[in-house]
């Protein structure tokens, strides 16, 4: 079985050298022209022949749609210039003729000789075949071109193929577009050179193209449109072959234009002469030799660049030298597209049939969506996004925490100093023994403070939640992107979570600031420590007040800095109290602050571990149960988009395959010549 399996290996390894030197060989071959024998003669034999049906195979499986080129011999010429006269004598048939333009889609001429002296002539269009005989080969490709293209003198790019087998006929495929012209004649289109030249750049701008341009030699070189064309693309003229027919039209200077190349041929002339009349292709064969050979001016010019036989080679060793050049980078291309495509189509979420499948595939997805929320709000793991800091939920709550715990400690006005405290003692009096501390006077300025801050743990609630929202439904879309029946039922549960969470937050941050106002309490010993350390300040305080000789304006006070003091002399009964009731709550203050951010990160971990483990699943099962949530059967349903793309893909993948197979097998065949 190894050595079975090695000696498979080696045979396929050699299997591109063996091709490319068995067209290479093609190249080199000295092809003779036999009048009296056929009109052309092409010596392929039964290495080469099936290398060429399995690219013209290929053209036919539309492989240019997978974006891989073929080596494609294109023929253009201005409108007039003698290409359908070319082309006929190439293929020894009459093609359409008259006023205009006579070819009015892309038509492939699939060109192949047999031994059979009887013809056999096809068209394909629109996916059938149509035989026809060579008598009416003409009609039948008007008839076809009107089924294409519409009745009338309109153009389309959508192509047809006409095979000729035919004894004598080169064995080459090439592909005539619309003759070139800029003036539109009655029943044409106005724009019919922008639609001209839109498919003649397409076809020759592939590197692939070797471009077959067909001048007349009676006009300047340089003015021709299809030069023009051709040198846009091809600009070192490396794959392009120049065709001038008409020479008997225009024999003066002829000599010199083909030899002088002011126009970069780089694949070189060929001089023809037209069939004239109702000469037969052998007769018209023998007359061009004749011009060649005893015409004054024109017999100057070198064989090897003259006469259609010459043609018939030329075409012949540049297509084998063309696939040659082509063949391994168009293997490896179809292998690529392959492989991407099946990697993409593997990407796409898998077709479900059942409730079971479905099911599966939801609580997977759930359990996707969970891990990842978990990894960034509870877990502070960001290698799923690492370049958005956007998802780096831990950094991004404890900035916002911090940004509300700033808010909270702003520090307080201290502008008419103690005027609060003086003023709620003062009508905090009554019938009773002088100088208690009136704990009501404490509760009053201590709710007027916890009002004063209430509306920034409401708006941080307000912010903290949206910004969560966002995260979440991020995540969701991003887990269910490829169920798009999902999609909605998950972002509107997103929402409605979110929503809850938002209101659940707010009724206990009232009740929080509620309690906050309620009463006065605190176990943490730091406040008695406080609030003795800022009354070591009382005395020294009081006495600069009080002190009429110095009658000082201000006075340093730890944690306020300078304060006016004048205000307060008019006040010395209620001073002690006064200072008293502010320093206690400072010390209280600090402590309320303290638990107001505290109590709101245990409340926000607690929330944000409940959404995750519990609610976030609970609240989308509950979404797609209900009516209009369409159950777990819903995910049986594939998204348009996706359906279009695995369709696609299928389509893609299934043509690829069989053109690898097409050029296993040719591959296959010459690695047999070869061994």
């Amino acid at each position: 079985m190894g050595g079975s399996k090695a000696s498979s290996s080696s045979s396929k390894t050699k299997t591109l050298p063996v091709l490319e030197e068995c067209l290479t060989s093609l190249v080199q071959m000295d092809l003779n022209y036999v009048p009296n024998d056929a009109p052309i003669i092409s010596l392929f034999n039964d290495r080469i022949r099936p290398v060429l049906d399995a690219v013209d195979r290929l053209r036919n499986m539309n492989l240019v749609d997978e974006g891989i080129q073929l080596p494609t011999i294109v023929v253009v010429g201005d409108q007039s210039s003698g290409k359908s006269s070319v082309l006929e004598s190439l293929a020894g048939i009459s093609l359409p003729r008259g006023q205009g333009i006579c070819t009015r889609v892309p038509l492939i001429m699939r060109l192949q000789h047999h031994s059979n002296p009887i013809p056999e002539l096809f068209l394909e269009f629109n996916g059938k075949i149509v035989p026809t005989e060579e008598q009416n080969i003409s009609q039948a490709i008007n008839l076809a071109t009107d089924e294409i293209a519409g009745n009338g003198k309109g153009i389309s790019n959508i192509p047809l193929t006409l095979a000729v087998k035919k004894k004598g006929v080169p064995d080459l495929t090439m592909v005539d577009l619309p003759g070139i012209t800029r003036v539109p004649v009655h029943g044409q289109p106005e724009d019919i050179y922008d639609q001209i030249r839109d498919i003649i750049m397409e076809y020759i701008k592939p590197e692939e193209s070797i471009i077959l341009n067909v001048l007349s030699a009676t006009v300047d070189f340089p003015t021709c449109e299809s030069i023009r064309m051709s040198q846009s693309v091809d600009k070192t003229g490396d794959r392009t072959l120049a065709v001038v027919t008409k020479a008997d039209k225009a024999p003066e200077g002829l000599q010199e234009k083909v030899t002088a190349d002011d126009v970069n041929i780089g694949l070189g002339y060929v001089c023809v002469r037209n069939r004239i009349g109702e000469e037969s292709y052998e007769e018209a064969r023998i007359e061009e030799a004749k011009l060649f050979q005893t015409h004054p001016l024109l017999s100057k010019i070198d064989k090897s660049i003259v006469g259609v036989p010459v043609l018939a080679q030329k075409l012949v060793q540049i297509q084998a030298s063309s696939i040659s050049r082509c063949f391994p980078e168009m293997v490896k291309k179809i292998n690529d597209k392959l492989n991407n495509n099946l990697t993409e189509l593997n990407k796409l979420p898998k077709s479900m049939s059942s409730v079971a499948e479905a099911m599966t595939a939801f609580m997977r997805i759930i359990g996707s969506v969970k891990e990842s929320l978990k990894k960034i709000i509870l877990r502070g793991e960001f290698d799923e996004y690492t370049d958005e800091r956007r998802f780096h939920c831990t950094a991004r709550l404890l900035e916002m925490l911090n940004q509300y715990s700033e808010e909270l400690h702003k520090s307080d006005h201290v502008s008419n100093f103690l005027m609060e405290e003086i003023s709620n003692l003062e009508e905090a009096k009554e019938i009773a023994l002088p100088n208690f501390l009136p704990r009501a006077t404490f509760l009053t300025i201590l709710q007027g403070k916890v009002t004063g801050i209430s509306s920034i743990p409401m708006a941080f609630v307000d912010r903290l939640w949206d910004y969560i929202g966002d995260v979440v439904i991020a995540v969701l879309m991003r887990h269910v992107e490829d169920f798009y029946q999902l999609q909605l039922s998950a972002r509107r549960a997103g929402h409605n979570l979110i929503a809850k969470m938002k209101e659940r937050s707010m009724k206990w941050v009232m009740e929080m600031v509620e309690m906050e106002k309620r009463t006065d309490y605190t176990c943490n010993p730091e406040f008695l420590s406080e609030w003795n350390r800022l009354m070591i300040q009382k005395e020294g305080f009081i006495d600069a007040v009080l002190d009429a000789e110095k009658n000082t304006s201000k006075v340093n006070l730890e944690g306020y800095g300078e304060i006016e003091i004048g205000h307060l002399r008019q006040f010395p009964h209620l001073l002690h109290q006064a200072f008293d009731l502010r320093m206690r709550m400072i010390a209280y203050w600090k402590i309320v602050l303290r638990r107001l951010v505290d109590v709101m990160a245990l409340h926000l971990q607690y929330s944000v571990h409940n959404l995750v483990d519990r609610d976030l699943e609970m609240e989308i099962v509950t979404e797609l149960m209900t009516p209009h949530g369409g159950g777990i059967e819903r995910l049986m349903e594939e998204s348009p988009s996706v359906a279009t793309k695995r369709s696609k893909l299928n389509g893609s993948v299934k043509k690829l395959q069989e053109c690898k197979s097409v050029l296993a097998n040719i591959m296959d065949r010459v690695s047999c010549f070869g061994d």
